[in-house]
């Protein structure tokens, strides 16, 4: 930024800064009207004031900026103004003409006139009282008439109990603040013009009964019975108020009252009659300051905006010598309640017109006003300011006034805490713009710094203040005060730091360092590393200080609060490690500690920056292995587990081990290095291996899979066994351990494990490996080699499902018990042992010369058992005899079965008789045609059904060719009807064709036309054709033809064979019902068929 831009943007800053007010509305625009040159900005230039108001090349360039401006309102009254209130932002104007203007600032288009019904020339007023709720306004006037109006009344009441001149009223704050729709004015204080004070009580309130002067009672008369100019009562502590403090004040006299209110009559009033009823016989507290001036007034300041309960700060008074200024206590156990009294003479005024004297005497203003730091005093025709913190003038500005325009006087808004100057024909407000602005260096200069700091607004100025606070706390020897002043402030570091070390403070040094780095910003890394790293350097000298003088003070008495002070400085050290680890290189703090030999500091350092790399190698160097694991516990670094777990392992084997279980997540292909630092390492024979119990945690509670973890818990349990003959431990882990579940063997390498069992003479594991393998004939000769029975009887059962391979592995253990231990009677109790082998199956095993004594038993028993077993034998072929005879008598009881049926019975199918053809019936009653049955069986039998009738009607149409030729020659006639026996012309015939001419070799190309047509097989089968065929003759009888003539032999064997197949296709088409059976077949079937259309249920 050039440099006319940046004094182009201070001096904008700087106008906008003194432009805007800095507390208090500002009430100076009607409707009708607008101020000069004060119009709200649009712009927020908060940014701009915040960011060049530290700038050291522009200071000078501000603009003096005055506390107040006086803004002149444009409004002219309609009649010259004679009196005006201000209070809640409502405004009350009493003119010349007996006329009331009340105007709500907040809505100030509004504005209401209301007359007063007396003329000029009978009454003129004097003054008015407005309530600071702004509700109750009461007129006084020089003739003694008082008249009392109330928010939205249409004209005032006359107080005709009030006759008297007001010249003050002390209102009831709180009751009136805290109850906004009361009508009551509570009670109040009136101060008359003949020294008398009155209690009184109004409401607006319409009562037919009672008027708004509810009572008025006189409760004290001053002794020299002049004007009370100014009154005011106030209830406090504001935490329980039970005592009233009334200030009473007189052109020449300011009286102090004070007692406990009468609280129980608030209906009937006189609340304050017990209070002055006590300072009748006593005089209250009386202050002087005699003059001549005949009128004065009486103002308060109170920090509270709108607020009851709050008290006033300060007081102002004027009178003839000058301001009495003072501040309020409300302590109940002092006497006079106005301290830190002061009396400001009033200025010399400037003679603007054409004079010899450049100056004249002291002027008593015409009226007076007090803000938080001034006394605003009004003039005939200018206003001056003066601060009531050094009594120095720093304001003045002239009333614009108009010929014959007098001053009136200066009403202050008690709520607002806004201030209103006005004349007989024009209202100006006094804004409050900038009045704090000097404050601080005030009080800088009278060395109260903490209000100082308060109203310090830049930051340069907070600066300076802290500077000079923190100087006068050196200067007073407070060097640890001035240490946190002196962080705080902008004094140059290397400055404060000489000061101290010139004084030889190196504590308070620390604590200044100490507030240095915690006010660092944390992006300034390379200052706070600097700061933290020299505060670790001050740490330890002071420890060894401590250290050496307990040391040397060893018999003394102080001894003990040393060392209470070693241990809360160690203490702040490690507090410090914790919270500044962030701005600590990690090396050079670990070359201070140990220049300064602090182990316990530098491992408590290592731990909190989280070096446990760097604890971990210290404690193994000093071999102190279980506090080396404690701090590899209390860390998360998988990669210090597999760094330090072979040494670790080697010297605190379980410690190690409980803390790899405390981490599932360790990599055990990673902790077989320090596993196998357990392989030669010696053990008590009573204690578990600890390789073993986590590597059976590893398998058996974490699933692992891995073949490398198996195989190595196998050597583990082969190899180092306490004992050689103990195979229990490898043997429970051959037996649980688990498998593949896709390929059902184990994890481990069978073969691997074999020859390690092998190589360590395990042979109860060979045994098993073997089993697993599959392998169970030389499971059992291992298990037999050893001698070990019991072991080979286990194995020889393992292969369930493979009888043969069982008995021949029992076999291989009966020879070992015959032939081996020629131990005739174990081979016999062998025998109880297993139900595969005969005493005829081990016989052969025996030596040719025997006793038979010694097996005589056995051989009995197995004789009698053959015995038992042919008779059950027998038995059974007797019962098969009797089933086989029963069979054969159902079958004849069939054949002579037989059903009766009515000449008028009809088919099933067709409807027709059922005696006009050849016919079935069934036990379900259903009756069928032939042909008919025919055509309804073939839609419901199955493929190969179908397709074996297909072939017997092939066969039995063949066989009818050479049957009518044989017939015709004989000429025989049927029996029962009587007519030659001929064959109808068959649609079956046309089916057979040429195909049929050469006998058998057409069944074959037939054959294959039937498996090929499909779907189609139905529509080979002709029911005429094959009912034609497959129904005997009239008078044929089975196994005799057609009479008894003889046949020949050929003709014998034609006949049988026609027979078998017509009895086939009659078991074929008569198995069942076709018409029931379609019911059963068809429930899943649709009522209509796709592409069908029904109709029934067209409308």
């Amino acid at each position: 930024m050039t440099g006319s831009s940046a004094y182009f943007l201070t001096m904008f800053d700087e106008v906008v800064e003194h432009v805007v007010p800095e507390a208090g509305p500002s009430h100076a625009s009607f409707p009708q009207v607008k101020y000069e040159g004060f119009e709200p900005s649009s712009y927020d230039d908060s940014p701009l004031l915040e960011a060049y108001a530290d700038d050291p090349r522009i200071q000078g360039l501000r603009p003096v900026t005055q506390p107040f401006d006086l803004c002149p309102v444009q409004y002219t009254p309609p009649a010259p103004l004679a009196c005006l209130a201000v209070s809640s932002d409502k405004m009350a104007m009493g003119l010349a003409s007996n006329t009331i203007v009340l105007i709500e600032l907040a809505h100030p288009d509004q504005i209401l006139q209301i007359p007063i019904s007396r003329k000029p020339a009978e009454m003129s007023l004097y003054k008015m009282f407005l309530d600071p709720s702004g509700r109750h306004l009461v007129i006084t006037s020089h003739q003694g008439e008082n008249w009392y109006l109330f928010r939205g009344w249409k004209k005032p009441k006359q107080l005709k109990s009030f006759k008297m001149v007001i010249e003050s009223i002390a209102w009831n704050e709180p009751a009136l603040l805290s109850s906004p729709h009361s009508t009551s004015t509570r009670e109040i204080l009136v101060g008359a013009r003949n020294g008398s004070i009155y209690e009184a009580v109004l409401d607006a309130a319409e009562d037919f009964f009672k008027s708004q002067e509810r009572y008025l009672h006189l409760l004290f008369t001053l002794p020299e019975k002049t004007p009370i100019t100014g009154i005011r009562f106030d209830m406090f502590p504001p935490s329980d108020p039970r005592t009233a403090l009334i200030i009473v004040t007189t052109p020449t006299r300011i009286y102090q009252f004070v007692g406990v209110p009468d609280r129980r009559s608030e209906e009937s009033g006189r609340m304050f009659l017990p209070i002055f009823s006590a300072y009748r016989e006593t005089a209250p507290k009386i202050s002087e300051l005699p003059g001549t001036l005949i009128y004065s007034e009486l103002h308060f300041f109170r920090l509270g905006i709108g607020q009851a309960s709050s008290l006033p700060k300060s007081l102002a008074w004027l009178t003839a010598p000058g301001i009495y200024y003072g501040t309020l206590n409300f302590e109940q156990s002092i006497d006079d309640h106005i301290d830190s009294t002061q009396l400001f003479p009033y200025p010399s005024l400037s003679q603007h017109e054409t004079s010899t004297a450049s100056s004249s005497p002291p002027q008593v203003p015409v009226s007076i006003a007090l803000t938080e730091f001034h006394l605003v005093l009004l003039y005939k025709d200018r206003l001056i300011g003066i601060c009531t913190l050094n009594g120095k003038q720093n304001y003045e500005d002239s009333v614009p006034l108009r010929p014959n325009e007098v001053v009136r006087g200066i009403v202050t808004d008690p709520v607002r805490r806004t201030y209103w100057v006005y004349t007989d024909q024009s209202i100006l407000e006094l804004v409050v713009r900038n009045e704090s602005r000097d404050v601080w260096q005030i009080f800088l200069d009278q060395q109260r710094f903490g209000v100082a700091l308060q109203y310090a607004r830049t930051t340069s100025q907070r600066y300076q203040v802290l500077s000079a606070h923190a100087n006068a706390l050196f200067d007073e020897g407070r060097f640890f005060q001035a240490a946190q002043y002196y962080a705080q402030c902008t004094v140059p570091f290397e400055e404060v730091v000489l000061k101290y070390l010139d004084t030889g403070e190196r504590d308070a040094l620390r604590s200044y360092i100490f507030s240095r780095l915690e006010r660092t910003k944390k992006t300034d890394l390379t200052q706070r590393m600097m700061l933290a790293t020299w505060l670790v350097e001050f740490y330890l000298t002071k420890c060894d200080e401590l250290d050496d003088f307990c040391a040397a003070e060893a018999a003394t008495s102080d001894v003990q609060n040393v060392e209470t002070e070693r241990i809360i400085l160690e203490e702040d050290l490690r507090h410090f490690f914790e919270t500044y680890r962030a701005n600590l290189d990690r090396d050079t703090v670990y070359e201070l500690i140990q220049g300064h030999g602090r182990i316990d500091m530098l491992l408590f350092f290592a731990t909190v920056v989280g070096d446990h790399e760097y604890v971990i190698q210290h404690w193994i160097l000093e071999e102190e292995w279980s506090k080396a694991i404690d701090v590899l516990n209390r860390q998360s670094d998988l990669e210090l587990y597999y760094r330090f777990g072979t040494v670790l392992t080697r010297h605190a084997p379980k410690e190690m081990v409980d803390a790899w279980l405390r981490q599932p997540a360790l990599d055990p292909l990673r902790l077989i290095p320090s596993l196998l630092q357990l392989q030669h390492a010696p053990r008590d024979a009573l204690s578990s291996n600890q390789a073993v119990r986590y590597l059976n945690h590893v398998v058996f509670q974490q699933s692992n899979t891995s073949p490398i973890i198996h195989n190595l818990l196998v050597t583990f349990h082969a190899t180092l066994s306490p004992t050689p003959s103990d195979d229990g431990p490898l043997l429970r882990f051959l037996t649980t351990a688990p498998c593949d579940p896709l390929t059902g063997k184990p994890y481990y390498d069978l073969d691997y494990a074999l020859r390690l069992c092998k190589r360590a003479s395990r042979i109860q594991a060979c045994v098993h490996i073997y089993a697993k393998m599959g392998l169970y004939e030389n499971s059992v000769d291992l298990a037999l080699e050893k001698g070990d029975l019991e072991l080979a009887k286990v194995n020889a059962d393992m292969p369930e499902s493979d009888l043969p391979l069982r008995k021949k592995l029992w076999l291989k253990i009966a020879r070992y018990v015959v032939q081996d231990k020629k131990d005739i009677k174990s081979a016999m109790r062998f025998l109880e042992d297993t139900d595969l082998l005969k005493i005829e199956d081990i016989l052969p095993f025996f030596p040719d010369f025997v006793v038979i004594d010694d097996f005589k038993e056995e051989i009995a028993h197995a004789l009698e058992g053959y015995s038992a077993h042919i008779d059950e034998l027998k038995k059974e072929m007797d019962e098969a005899t009797r089933t086989a005879e029963s069979i054969k008598q159902d079958i004849a009881e069939l054949r002579s079965r037989f059903v009766t049926i009515a000449a008028e019975e009809t088919c099933s199918v067709c409807a027709q008789l059922l005696l006009t053809r050849q016919f079935y019936v069934f036990p379900c009653q259903h009756t069928f045609h032939a042909d008919c049955l025919i055509s309804l069986a073939r839609e419901c039998l199955p493929t190969h059904a179908l397709r074996r009738v297909l072939a017997l009607q092939t066969d039995l149409v063949k066989g009818s060719q050479a049957g009518p030729a044989e017939r015709s020659t004989t000429g025989t006639t049927d029996v029962q009807v009587g007519q030659p026996v001929r064959q109808r012309a068959l649609l079956s015939t046309n089916f057979v064709g040429p195909a049929l001419q050469n006998g058998t070799k057409a069944v074959a190309p037939l054959g294959r036309n039937i498996l090929s047509a499909g779907d189609k097989l139905r529509d080979l089968i002709i029911p005429d054709a094959l009912a034609a065929v497959a129904t005997a003759p009239v008078g044929w009888i089975p196994g005799i033809g057609l009479g008894g003539g003889k046949k020949s032999g050929p003709d014998k064997d034609g006949e049988k064979r026609t027979e078998r197949l017509r009895a086939e296709l009659d078991d074929i088409l008569a198995s069942s019902c076709p018409m029931c059976e379609n019911v059963v077949a068809g429930l899943d079937k649709p009522f209509v068929d796709p592409g069908e259309m029904d109709t029934t249920w067209a409308l």
